[in-house]
Parts: structure tokens; C-alpha cells; sequence
């Protein structure tokens, strides 16, 4: 299987998980905590954002890095719709007119342009808090340790929270419009606000597959490399794109004042940082399957994996 079926097939894993899985809400019995029911017009706002396309990045690498230490995908699966459901409320949040203020994602409206403020902001809190419902879900189906699931889950709330993804988004609120960030100020940021959650994406499936500590500890390591290839390329993108290739509205980082690769270090040398980038990501994979006996169905995580690097550093979207 090559490259783009292996991402089609995982993606559509994960889509085939992804379009009723906020339904279970409605159905979950009231017990001691109670129950009251998704209500309908929050729930249309999580779905609209959940279900607008984009390539599963995310569950993806978690699929991937599962069955590279010998976890069956499907077992992974709760795990990975919860990252993306993260991934999806971020994207909301960051939207609003107090983060981004972005008018636009995948090529649709907002959440906030579609149904207000307030809804958007009560779907990314709905769809963040049940994403951990989710993925405590992993421990059920008696293939994944519980102990496995745990250590996981820890990981993923870890990435996602103040000392991760929100402790980045922050750092960018706090940068914009200053002429003082550093360029390790830069990294430090984005590697909150968009490689912790690569990075755990690749190690929560290697700590649900049991994987020793070395093993886990180099995959994170790719997945952090893998992160900021991901967003100095995004930088760049935001400079030479088109609304229609990406999305989402072009040059406005610029606009906002925002500190990125291309404003501190020019074009030329961020494309060359992205390069050296996906490298360092690529040793790293080699050393998370350093002594793991590649069998064919293994072989073929490696090598997506590998082909992954290559694939963002060229995206258009």
C-alpha cells in the first residue's frame, strides 16, 4: 500500500468513528452522575466543526504508531477520535475574534460566523471535555492494559493543557504585535502550540501498544520534529499561499503582528529550517524502531511514517 492509500484508508477509519461518535451522549444511561442529553443545536456546532474535513493528521499518527509496536488500529480508535476531537476545539477557539479572529476554516465559515460566539465557544468546551470521555473508552475493549490507558490518557491531557497546546496558544497571544521574540522564544512557542500534540499523537499510540520507554520516548521525539516541520511550513504558507488552496484567509499573521519563521528569519532560510526539521524527525523515527523486528505489516508504518515528513513539508494545505 502506498503513501496516500495508507492515509485514506487510516483517515477513513477515523471519519467512520468521528460521525456518530457525539451521538452516544444522548444515549448514556443518567446514573449516579446524570444525564441530560446532547442538546440539538450544540450538538449541530460540535459536528459542524468535527466533521469538516482536514487529513486526520492526528489519530492518524496515533493509529500509526499503535500498530508499528503491535496494537491492532481499531483498538486505538477511541483514543485517536478524542485527539482529534482536541484538535477541532482548538481550531474553534483559536478562531474567535478574541484569539485569531479568522473568518474562515477549511473553506466553510467559522464556528463563530455560523452560530455565534457563545455556541463556538460552549462546542469546543463540549467537544475538549468529551474527548476524554472518549478516550477513556481505549481501556474497554480488553486488548489495551489499563495501566497503558492511563499513562495515555495522562500524556494526552498533559500536551493539551496549560503546559502544551494552551501554554502556546498563549505565548502567541502574548507575542503578537512585539518586535522583541527571539527565535528560541519562537520554537519554544510553537512547540506548545502545535508539537505537543503531534508529539503525543505519536507516543499515546506507542503507550497504548505497551511499547518500552526508549521506544516511546523517540517517537515522541519524532512527532516534536515532525511539529515544528509542520508549523514553520505553515508559516511559510501563510505568506505564498491561496485562500483556495488552504482554506482558511492567507497573510494574516502578518496583518495581526505575529512573530513567525518568515518574519524573523526570511523565506529562504525557514524552507531550509524545514528541511533540517523533517531530517532530525526521520533520525528520530529510526531510533524509536532501533531493535524492533520490522515485519512486513510493522515495515509498513515505518515507512509512512517516514513519507509523512516528506508529505507536510510539501503540503499546500
Amino acid at each position: 500500500m502506498n503513501f496516500k492509500e495508507h492515509l485514506k484508508k487510516q483517515g477513513a477509519l477515523v471519519e467512520n468513528y468521528l460521525v456518530n461518535c457525539l451521538d452516544r451522549f444522548d444515549a448514556i444511561p443518567g446514573g449516579p452522575t446524570g444525564n441530560l442529553g446532547l442538546p440539538a443545536g450544540l450538538k449541530k456546532a460540535m459536528y459542524y466543526s468535527l466533521l469538516a474535513g482536514g487529513k486526520r493528521i492526528r489519530p492518524v499518527l496515533c493509529l500509526s504508531s499503535a500498530a508499528l509496536f503491535g496494537l491492532a488500529e481499531e483498538y486505538a480508535l477511541p483514543l485517536a477520535a478524542g485527539l482529534e476531537c482536541i484538535h477541532s476545539y482548538s481550531l474553534i477557539h483559536d478562531d474567535l475574534p478574541a484569539m485569531d479572529n479568522d473568518d474562515l476554516r477549511r473553506g466553510k465559515p467559522s464556528s463563530h460566523k455560523q452560530f455565534g460566539e457563545a455556541t463556538a465557544i460552549l462546542a469546543g468546551d463540549g467537544l475538549l471535555t468529551d474527548a476524554f470521555y472518549l478516550m477513556a473508552e481505549t481501556a474497554s475493549s480488553g486488548r489495551v492494559a489499563p495501566a497503558n490507558a492511563l499513562r495515555a490518557l495522562a500524556a494526552v491531557a498533559l500536551a493539551a493543557g496549560s503546559s502544551g497546546m494552551v501554554g502556546g496558544q498563549y505565548l502567541d497571544m502574548e507575542y503578537t504585535a512585539r518586535v522583541d521574540i527571539s527565535l528560541p522564544e519562537l520554537a519554544r512557542m510553537q512547540a506548545g502550540k502545535t508539537g505537543a500534540m503531534l508529539a503525543v499523537s505519536c507516543s499515546s499510540g506507542a503507550m497504548l501498544a505497551g511499547a518500552p520507554a526508549a521506544a516511546v520516548a523517540a517517537i515522541d521525539e519524532y512527532g516534536r520534529w515532525l511539529g515544528k516541520a509542520f508549523q514553520i511550513v505553515d508559516d511559510i504558507l501563510d505568506e505564498t499561499g491561496t485562500e483556495e488552496e488552504l482554506g482558511k484567509p492567507v497573510g494574516s499573521d502578518a496583518a495581526q503582528g505575529k512573530v513567525t519563521y518568515p518574519s524573523l528569519v526570511g523565506l529562504a532560510e525557514s524552507r531550509r529550517l524545514a528541511e533540517a526539521t523533517g531530517a532530525e524527525a526521520l533520525a528520530a523515527l529510526g531510533r524509536a524502531v532501533a531493535g524492533l523486528a520490522l515485519r512486513p505489516e510493522r515495515q509498513a508504518q515505518v515507512d509512512f511514517l517516514a513519507e509523512l515528513i516528506g508529505y507536510l513539508l510539501k503540503r499546500g494545505s
